[in-house]
């Protein structure tokens, strides 16, 4: 049962399933709904492989934050963040510097009323309730600009969600959006499904999302990596969740069974000729 349903938001249907409450059912959380939990039963009969994807994406997303921090990053924009679970983007962030300045994005109003209740007391940690496919609302949102200086590098964070971004809405033209005023040293970060490794359970799982509150589409490696238009991958590439700088590469055996792709890219810097350095 999901914990204090009392305190839904308004406006909430909880009689249709959420893409943000059926992350929070896989991963084990309590911010779920009754029609969610059935769609995500229904989702592991299609693929029994469910939670252990979302375990290795949720795992991704942590490796890429830490190398994030490595690579001197310390503003982070994740978009489409859900609800709030162990290890979020801010506690990794601030574990590594307590500077670090993170702001949550996502449309579902559960998610972002979680996200807030969590980041009570925190100054450089925030959320803000927006669509993805309206980027100008997200980069000049008030708070957006009060957190992040888009004057130095950000990271961006696009992770398990933009697979919900039909063709009809340019993702790749959203990516750009978000990403074109970057400047170099930037990072961007997507994990996104792929029908390429298990084509029949990635079919089933597209019928199945087409009652929930958003539809989804499996792309191939090569629309995947188009989305990384102006960055350089940095290694090993875009890749299957497991294969993405594992902290345990024994574990990683058959990494196709976790069918989405991820990487990491870097907004080039100029170097002294104009060439792009390292």
């Amino acid at each position: 049962m999901m914990a204090d349903v009392g305190r839904v938001p308004d406006g909430v249907a909880v009689e249709r399933p959420s893409v943000a409450r059926l992350y929070d059912f896989f991963l084990g959380g309590h911010h779920n709904f009754a029609a969610d939990r059935e769609m995500g039963r229904r989702l592991l009969q299609a693929e029994p492989n469910a939670r252990y994807i979302v375990a290795e994406n949720r795992a991704f997303l942590g490796r890429a934050v830490r190398f994030l921090l490595a690579s001197g990053i310390r503003q982070f924009l994740d978009l489409g963040s859900g609800i709030p679970t162990q290890d979020n983007v801010h506690e990794i962030a601030q574990r590594g510097d307590p500077e670090s300045r993170v702001v949550y994005v996502d449309n579902d109003p559960v998610a972002v009323a979680h996200s807030r209740q969590i980041l009570s007391g925190n100054k450089t940690a925030i959320v803000i309730q927006q669509d993805l496919r309206e980027p100008e609302n997200i980069l000049g949102h008030p708070e957006v600009i009060r957190l992040l200086d888009f004057r130095e590098p950000v990271g961006v964070l696009m992770v398990t969600v933009l697979h919900f971004v039909p063709d009809a809405d340019n993702p790749a033209g959203i990516v750009g959006r978000l990403t074109g005023s970057l400047v170099p040293g930037s990072h961007l970060v997507i994990s996104h499904a792929t029908h390429e490794a298990a084509p029949g359970a990635a079919a089933k799982v597209e019928q199945l999302y087409t009652s929930t509150s958003a539809a989804a589409r499996t792309r191939s490696h090569q629309e995947i990596v188009r989305f990384f238009a102006g960055f350089d991958l940095v290694e090993p590439g875009l890749v299957y969740l497991p294969l993405w700088r594992p902290d345990n590469p024994s574990a990683a055996d058959h990494p196709e069974r976790a069918w989405f792709y991820a990487g990491v890219g870097r907004k080039p810097v100029p170097g002294p000729t104009g060439v792009s350095g390292p």
